[in-house]
């Protein structure tokens, strides 16, 4: 039995919900939101670390959800698995894709099994974004991320700052206040900072060329790239050659 960083409470939340993952007003419209800047971020980023385009490459989405980053990634030529803990999710993330024509690998599943599969499957770009800050194991999720990159793979991950200003905006503003995201839907004792995540990367063989925050702009009402990390954030780590 492979050990699973999988959080079986949060796995049940987020599969009571499976059904509304491409309502663009239901549980999941702060990630609808986001959407444009992390297919825009992630497109900038694997220009910059050497990988000309997405078109042919191996990409592996973990906690995929009902595909909101996969078909986007899909669309722009990539090979796309997508891969998650709730059965429920991956059904409605394999309907949806086979309604738009897309071929997509979806897995129900965990990391820790890719990782320790004999026949070990590498992957170009490895997305992990919104899924750590909702793991049991953090080690070993980004242990089991790190063996799966291919050497000169890029790594991108996105989570939420363990901030007082997190805790405000992220939790109580998200949550209680503005109402975007259902009542415990996050746990901020859960959020992790850049410094508690960089060191397990490292030990992986990855190098962190990367942090870049992500805030909302309520004149604009939307969302745009900034240096400020302090709430939501990205790093971008490249596995050595």
């Amino acid at each position: 039995m492979v050990a699973a960083s999988i959080d079986l409470k949060e796995i049940e939340k987020f599969s009571r919900v499976a059904d509304s993952w491409w309502d663009e007003r239901g549980d999941f419209a702060p990630l609808h939101r986001i959407n444009p800047v992390r297919i825009g971020f992630i497109l900038q980023k694997v220009e910059g670390c050497g990988l000309q385009s997405l078109q042919g490459l191996r990409i592996l989405d973990i906690g995929c959800g009902g595909g909101l980053l996969a078909e986007p990634m899909a669309r722009l030529g990539a090979l796309v698995t997508g891969i998650d803990a709730s059965p429920e999710n991956i059904a409605v993330a394999k309907l949806h894709a086979a309604a738009e024509g897309l071929e997509i690998d979806y897995r129900a599943g965990n990391v820790e099994e890719l990782a320790a599969n004999r026949n070990l499957q590498l992957f170009d770009i490895i997305l992990a974004m919104e899924i750590i800050e909702h793991v049991a194991d953090v080690p070993g999720f980004v242990g089991s991320c790190c063996k799966l990159l291919a050497p000169g793979g890029v790594m991108i991950l996105s989570t939420i700052n363990h901030t007082l200003k997190s805790l405000a905006l992220a939790k109580i503003g998200a949550e209680y206040i503005l109402r975007w995201l259902p009542i415990g839907t996050h746990d901020w004792r859960k959020f992790l900072s850049p410094g508690e995540i960089e060191p397990l990367l490292r030990v992986g063989g990855l190098k962190l060329v990367e942090l870049k925050g992500m805030s909302y702009s309520p004149l604009k009402n939307s969302w745009h790239l900034t240096d400020d990390i302090s709430v939501n954030y990205f790093m971008v780590a490249i596995k050595g050659k």
